[in-house]
């Protein structure tokens, strides 16, 4: 199945309970703060269904359409049709969803190629896997995570500290129907929208954390469940000609809290196993295929920045002076090498047991870390291209309505290249994605969105083959022939 985008907002008027402040919103498809946003994941919907669409985006099952991010890759084609399936979402939204529909189902999708491992830990788990696996695709599913302890809550032992009062959500009670769960975890990023939520560890907990390590699924709506959203960039947004990005692609990002939420068996797949509760993304494709999409994403929204970049130098009429183009060259070189990295990654795809094959570990690795070390240096880079032209603007758009302003403006505010109106649309596109509130969020998420800089750094170490590298180098010093050592001389003589 493949919902429309009316089905979609029509399935987010479920009651849900999002604290904004004091707020309680229970319709985020009307409300100010949430509207505008809500309606470009329709989009989505719509977009992915559409005829010139819907092949790419879809595949065939039975006689059944399902989105192509719940595609179980079996060779290097279907990797490079789960590929573009990511890349016409990011393309869609400008890269400035990272949690879009597409995220959090492809982990899901890796997981449920290995239901067997969860068996280990309860009979049945590995069923109710493949089971939520189905039921996501069948029913065209959004799906949110939250996969982290709050901060100051985290595994003692890494932190050398003692935690008096755990807030992190734990299991408080198993009956004959399900789990309960009470406390809090993070970081809900598009939680607002989603229809559902997946609740999971990527980080280590200690082993006598066992309360916290629970994997399960549940509809955002739960009775006992709510989510508190940080600050919203959409409502305070003037216009979409003043923010025409935060003004309908701010995701959101909360906390989701349970007080006596239940959970039924059949949606729980791992319990009391802190070790497995965070390797399972690991010993599946799980981690890598969600990855694939946001290095996807990533390289799309760096098509969109270089755009900017060139864009800006065209209408300054800086194009041809040395030192822009060697800017933008570099800018340039940094796009190929990505694109690059995520080309090889299906190219140098491996294969597992099951019959399944996934994305070149380690180059997908090498892109996550570009990608997160990168961005700040590439946003100040074009920012520094945009000069003072931001703040040259006037304050909001109001002026335009008004005939004598508009002529003022149209005669004193054109430049070189380009008209008033031309380096006013340019001037708000550029800044509302670079430089306001909504950019500063997105200077922080690329950051951190799949962990710390040092996590990667691991990744990548872990993943090189160490022996192999080493080989030629013991080659090489095997074959210095040195000379046996002297005899000692005879003492006696």
């Amino acid at each position: 199945m493949l919902r429309t985008g009316a089905e979609y907002l029509e399935s987010l008027r479920d009651g849900r309970r999002v604290y904004l402040g004091a707020e309680l919103i229970t319709d985020v498809t009307s409300h100010p703060a949430f509207r505008n946003s809500a309606r470009s994941f329709a989009d989505l919907y719509d977009h992915k269904r559409a005829a010139e669409n819907i092949e790419a985006m879809s595949f065939e099952e039975n006689g059944v359409r399902y989105p192509i991010w719940f595609l179980q890759p079996k060779n290097k084609d279907d990797l490079r049709r789960r590929s573009e399936g990511h890349r016409r979402i990011a393309r869609w939204s400008y890269g400035l969803l990272g949690r879009s529909p597409d995220h959090v189902a492809s982990f899901i999708t890796g997981l449920a190629m290995r239901p067997d491992l969860f068996e280990t830990n309860r009979k049945g788990f590995g069923d109710n896997l493949r089971g939520y696996y189905n039921h996501m695709r069948a029913h065209d599913l959004y799906s949110s995570y939250v996969v982290l302890a709050p901060q100051g809550t985290r595994n003692p032992e890494l932190y050398n500290r003692d935690i008096k009062k755990v807030p992190a959500l734990q299991v408080t009670k198993e009956t004959d129907s399900g789990i309960v769960l009470n406390g809090m975890k993070m970081l809900g990023t598009g939680a607002v929208f989603s229809d559902v939520t997946w609740v999971g560890n990527l980080l280590p907990l200690a082993p006598d954390q066992k309360s916290q390590a629970v994997t399960c699924a549940l509809p955002m709506s739960s009775p006992g469940l709510s989510i508190w959203a940080r600050k919203s960039f959409e409502r305070p947004a003037v216009s979409r000609i003043d923010n025409p990005f935060s003004s309908r692609f701010d995701e959101s990002d909360a906390v989701v809290v349970f007080e006596n939420v239940h959970v039924p068996w059949e949606r729980v797949f791992l319990l009391d196993d802190p070790i497995f509760s965070r390797e399972m993304y690991f010993r599946t494709p799980s981690h890598i295929m969600g990855n694939h999409q946001s290095v996807v994403r990533f390289h799309e929204k760096l098509r969109f920045i270089l755009g900017l970049a060139h864009t800006a130098a065209e209408l300054n009429d800086v194009l041809q002076v040395p030192a822009v183009r060697e800017v933008l060259g570099k800018l340039a070189a940094s796009e190929a090498g990505l694109r690059a990295m995520i080309s090889g990654s299906i190219e140098d795809s491996e294969r597992i047991p099951e019959g399944f094959e996934h994305v070149n570990r380690r180059e997908l690795y090498a892109a996550l870390y570009w990608c997160t070390g990168n961005y700040h240096l590439i946003a100040e880079t074009v920012r520094e291209l945009l000069g003072a032209g931001p703040f040259q603007m006037p304050a909001d758009s109001s002026f335009l309505a008004d005939g004598a302003l508009r002529a003022t403006f149209d005669a004193y505010w054109a430049g070189p290249k380009g008209t008033a109106e031309d380096r006013h649309r340019f001037m708000k596109v550029a800044w509302d994605y670079l430089g306001s509130e909504l950019a500063g969020r997105h200077g922080q998420y690329e950051k951190f969105y799949a962990g710390p800089q040092f996590v990667h750094a691991f990744y990548n170490f872990g993943n090189c083959p160490w022996d192999d590298l080493k080989g030629p180098v013991e080659t090489v010093m095997n074959e210095l022939a040195y000379p046996d050592a002297a005899a000692p001389a005879n003492a006696a003589e």
